[in-house]
């Protein structure tokens, strides 16, 4: 359901109570969509950081300096000079 901001002002329970039956309830300002009124819900338990342990794999020299792609960086060919060419 799309509605104006005007009509979300003077109607914000009932469409609050239609959000927590499943419709969607998009609000528009200048006939665009502005806002999504959703319904709020707890966090079902806190995220806990971490869990893949084991499941990756980074070489040992990861994070070791590339020559090729650092002089690509500090000289890029693809690139006009400063004189424009």
């Amino acid at each position: 359901m799309k509605v104006s901001m005007h009509q979300a002002r003077s109607q914000l329970s009932r469409l609050g109570r239609l959000a927590w039956k499943g419709e969607e309830v998009i609000i528009a300002r200048a006939r665009e969509p502005y806002l999504r009124l959703e319904p709020y819900r707890e966090r079902r338990e806190p995220r806990q950081p971490g869990g893949y342990e084991g499941q990756f794999w980074m070489s040992p020299n990861f994070d070791d300096p590339i020559p090729e792609l650092e002089e690509a960086i500090w000289n890029p060919k693809n690139l006009p000079d400063e004189d424009g060419r």
